[in-house]
């Protein structure tokens, strides 16, 4: 498998971008969990975590251009925007969407992997990094110099896949003082998702288990539960 290179992920066109989908829902994680938010979807992955469930982002997508995205966040009734992907930071233009949107008066949450580098984004922006466990598949591609920029606007997310997960975040949360580092820490139980074209699936792991290891061990975070799978079937698309 050959991962698609930052410069590879950008479109053509001068102020596009390639987007997955665009929605308008409730928001079912970080501390903004519960809100009316629009998201924005951007296209192209590098990764492929096992409990990935947006492989249909990895590729494709449709060219458009940033007046265009504005222009529809605009007709929602809610000043709440999330940019996720994929891994949004693949495509350099994000960062004039997201300026832009925060200069409208936007409150902009980026969800990005934390494979990319992220001292560059709007010091305005939430960036909500989702650093990878052993269980993913993915760990060694964590960047652990973005620890180092993060402020307290910031929120830092482990998906718990296992015992040896859980083991490995605890261990990262005290030894990089991530408690300090950033405004909250959240731990999600990893969500059962079936074997896709080019990710092999993952068991769930029931949120007990998950809740009597952090009170075990007496740890400060964040319990998060995905809301929207929830409230719809965790397959579902767009919400």
């Amino acid at each position: 498998m050959t991962d698609p290179s930052p410069a590879s992920t950008n479109p053509t066109a001068p102020g596009s971008l390639r987007i997955t989908e665009t929605f308008f829902s409730i928001q079912g994680e970080s501390t903004h969990a519960g809100l009316p938010c629009f998201f924005i979807r951007l296209a192209g992955c590098h990764l492929r975590c096992r409990y990935c469930d947006t492989e249909y982002a990895f590729k494709g997508g449709e060219t458009r251009t940033i007046d265009d995205l504005l222009d529809e966040t605009r007709r929602l009734p809610t000043k709440l925007v999330q940019v996720t992907g994929g891994e949004p930071l693949l495509q350099t233009r994000v960062h004039d969407l997201m300026s832009r949107l925060c200069d409208e008066g936007y409150e902009v949450l980026l969800e990005t992997s934390g494979a990319c580098d992220v001292s560059t984004c709007d010091p305005r922006i939430v960036r909500i990094l989702d650093l990878k466990t052993p269980g993913s598949g993915e760990s060694e591609r964590n960047l652990w110099s973005n620890l180092d920029v993060l402020t307290t606007r910031d929120e830092v997310k482990f998906v718990i896949c296992d015992r040896t997960d859980y083991e490995w975040a605890r261990d990262v949360v005290r030894d990089r003082d991530l408690t300090s580092r950033c405004g909250v820490v959240l731990f999600s139980p990893a969500v059962a998702q079936p074997p896709g074209d080019e990710i092999p699936g993952l068991p769930a792991l029931p949120p007990r288990d998950l809740v009597a290891w952090i009170l075990d061990d007496r740890l400060t975070v964040r319990l998060q539960l995905q809301l929207h799978k929830f409230i719809w079937d965790p397959q579902t698309r767009g919400v």
